[in-house]
């Protein structure tokens, strides 16, 4: 698929956790000639394989090796974000576009994807600890007062705690002092594949996915990391099945209860991607749900047919 037949430059697959999108991506880039950037904020890591559901195998389709950004681009301790990720997208569509290819953005992190599709600026701004020293002094009042000198106060939101404020007002210090970047954002055409299932099958993949995934060797890949030396605390930040498992290396759980807080925690972490999932459509973003039951070739045929007719 060429700009030439087809008024896309992004495919974007999304939906829930345990959902075969890499799959589905993986097929849909063999028969587009894409390449695909991966929109998951813990598959960046090395080594952290299992416990982020990297299935390597996925991206071969008939013994074709689709291409893959932003996975195994950072070492285990590093706190990536989404301003990085913003920018690694860039970089990633721009090259796979030189090369005359489709990206296919797959991923399960609204966020990520959104910071992809929606083309706005994100800035990271970093502590200022001078700065929360000082203001710590002050009442919430005070506070919102120095907020209110730097920009108007549209809602209450950023002042109904003093941690907000201060960081609020921390942000626009630093917008004050720092000229905002230009950066240069791809006109993007995106179009966006949703998979889903009903929430039976979908609870039953997790949990399948989540004991295979035990049986594979995730514990002892959380062993390993703690033995080269990266912080349990460090893992325990990278959430779910790094939180669970460090916990009960520490003796914190037993393994019955970590296997079933887990289970649960994975559970609701689907259900809040769907609900973000949700919040885009109401805000206007077309999403094609594809039912994740259909047969791959089936999945397949049914997105080509849309992006031939351009919908």
């Amino acid at each position: 698929m060429t700009s030439e037949n087809n008024v896309y430059n992004l495919i974007t697959v999304l939906g829930p956790t345990a959902g075969g999108k890499t799959a589905f991506a993986a097929h849909l880039a063999n028969q587009i000639n894409g390449e695909i950037i991966s929109a998951d904020s813990r598959q960046v890591y090395r080594r952290m394989n299992l416990g982020t559901g990297k299935d390597y195998a996925d991206y071969i389709v008939n013994d074709n090796k689709i291409p893959v950004h932003l996975v195994d681009i950072h070492e285990p301790g590093y706190k990536y974000n989404v301003y990085e990720f913003q920018k690694d997208f860039i970089t990633a569509y721009n090259t796979i576009i030189s090369l005359s290819k489709t990206p296919v953005l797959c991923g399960g992190s609204g966020l990520y994807i959104n910071a992809a599709i929606k083309g706005y600026t994100l800035i990271h701004v970093p502590p200022n600890e001078s700065l929360r020293k000082e203001l710590e002094q002050k009442t919430l009042k005070e506070l919102a007062d120095i907020l209110a000198s730097f920009k108007k106060l549209h809602n209450t939101t950023d002042i109904d705690t003093k941690k907000r404020t201060i960081r609020a007002i921390e942000i626009e210090q630093y917008y004050k002092d720092h000229a905002r970047p230009k950066m240069v954002y791809p006109e993007i055409k995106n179009c966006i594949i949703g998979i889903q299932y009903d929430r039976d099958t979908r609870r039953k993949r997790i949990t399948e996915r989540l004991h295979q995934r035990l049986e594979q060797g995730m514990v002892e890949e959380v062993q390993n990391l703690i033995g080269e030396g990266v912080k349990p605390e460090v893992l325990i930040y990278y959430g779910l099945e790094y939180k669970y498992i460090t916990e009960y290396l520490a003796g914190n759980l037993d393994y019955k209860d970590m296997v079933n807080k887990l289970t649960i925690a994975i559970h609701q972490f689907a259900k809040r991607q769907m609900t973000w999932f949700r919040k885009m459509e109401k805000e206007g973003t077309v999403i094609h749900w594809l039912d994740g039951l259909m047969p791959m070739e089936q999945k397949t045929e049914t997105v080509l047919q849309l992006l031939k007719n351009n919908i």
